[in-house]
């Protein structure tokens, strides 16, 4: 009887633990993603990599341009040399979203020389891991990683997996910023929840792509 007890005992301990563990790892999660929406001092870096968002065509979704604005607004302010593109395509036939920044940021004026294209990643953790084997060998070491607030917490710990130099930079003008309180929320939760399944990824390697996805 006494052993029954003191394994349904232990049993109820164990599941108050992990659901506690639980709660603690989803409020760091979430002060993760409001500490890194915040703006940020940035110093001089080599280039700023734009993380990919979603393409119209030839044309930058309005989320994806204003990342390529906050780009070029760091390049021409002489904070970074280089910009890096990133993002493929998820359909065939059609531009990549590199390419597509690289061309809407020719129309204001960047030279060819100064643009780098990463045109074959899928997800937020190819942009940086593809980003990474491109340098490899080159000078550039320190980057600023260019995203929508809510986004940069999880590109922050995917870029020091990585043994990235990085800064993050959220983009001051933002669909995100501007949409409703309910909207933010919703945004803010999810991005916290993505974070939490990365850390979770981090145990388990084995299951990271499935998770990625």
């Amino acid at each position: 009887m006494n052993k029954h007890k003191s394994f349904w005992y232990y049993l109820r301990r164990g599941v108050y633990l992990s659901v506690l563990a639980v709660l603690v790892l989803q409020t760091w999660a979430l002060y993760q993603v409001w500490h890194y929406a915040q703006p940020q001092t940035l110093q001089q870096a080599d280039a700023a990599v734009v993380l990919g968002a979603a393409a119209w065509g030839k044309n930058p979704s309005p989320v994806f341009k204003e990342r390529i604005n906050y780009g070029l607004k760091l390049y021409r302010d002489g904070m970074v040399d280089k910009l890096i593109f990133t993002g493929g395509t998820p359909v065939e036939g059609y531009p990549t979203e590199a390419a597509v920044a690289a061309r809407y940021a020719g129309k204001q004026g960047i030279k060819q020389a100064d643009m780098i294209l990463e045109s074959q990643s899928r997800d937020t953790y190819e942009n940086l891991y593809n980003t990474r084997e491109l340098l490899v060998g080159s000078e550039m070491k320190r980057l600023i990683v260019i995203s929508d607030p809510h986004h940069l917490a999880r590109a922050h710990f995917i870029a020091d997996d990585l043994g990235m130099d990085v800064q993050t930079a959220p983009t001051p003008t933002s669909r995100y910023n501007d949409s409703a309180q309910s909207k933010q929320l919703r945004l803010w939760l999810e991005e916290s929840f993505l974070l939490v399944l990365y850390q979770a990824g981090r145990l388990f390697p084995q299951a990271r792509d499935h998770i990625r996805t």
